[in-house]
């Protein structure tokens, strides 16, 4: 089964300076959410990724009101593709023939068990802002999840066309294996080309391009 390809545009979360408040429409209730629940959101993004930016109060509630301001279809648009994401994060900790380190697996399983969670940042029966938390979390500790997914989203492809045989260890050898050999056969072809390129007299044309 084909898994998803993650949106590359992301949230403005960045956008306004960290601790700048952002203003509410009178016209609009209250965001609510407590300065503990953000510290522990905060704690738990960096124990996934440490490098992720900082969650506040203030970035938190910018990045709310940004979604609430979208037409209704494209909000729900700008979850659902983020979503995704967890879909594929699901399908490599479950797949018997894939073998994340245990750091790894217990990064997944931490990301995993918050988004299916209902009592987090900000409760799943909140419309609209309900997943908020939940694709926040995912998209900003995606850096440290985004090689090994891309790995094994191509691992997939290539057991779907290819059907390796054998047990897991060794379809995951046999699609490494292949991957090399169709790496060191494009290296040879780019080092013909140039030599090819370079010997020609001027003004000749190359014998061959590498195709685009």
């Amino acid at each position: 089964m084909p898994h998803p390809t993650p949106t590359n545009d992301p949230l403005p979360f960045e956008h306004g300076a960290a601790g700048d408040r952002p203003r509410e429409a009178a016209d609009r209730p209250p965001l609510q959410w407590s300065g503990a629940a953000v510290a522990a959101f905060d704690a738990l993004l960096h124990e996934l990724h440490p490098d992720a930016a900082r969650v506040d109060d203030a970035r938190l509630r910018r990045l709310a009101l940004w979604l609430l301001d979208l037409p209704p279809g494209e909000a729900h648009a700008v979850l659902d593709a983020r979503m995704d994401r967890l879909q594929l994060l699901r399908a490599m900790r479950d797949d018997p023939d894939w073998d994340s380190d245990e750091p790894t697996r217990a990064r997944l399983a931490k990301l995993v068990d918050y988004v299916e969670r209902d009592d987090d940042l900000i409760p799943d029966g909140e419309p609209l802002l309900g997943r908020l938390d939940d694709v926040l979390l995912i998209e900003l500790a995606w850096p440290a999840f985004a090689e090994e997914s891309e790995d094994y989203r191509d691992f997939c492809d290539y057991r779907e066309h290819e059907h390796p045989g054998g047990d897991a260890a060794r379809k995951r050898a046999t699609w490494l294996r292949d991957r090399l050999d169709e790496l060191a056969l494009w290296q040879h072809r780019v080092r013909v080309h140039e030599m090819h390129y370079v010997d020609a007299p001027f003004g000749a044309d190359p014998p061959f391009r590498v195709g685009r």
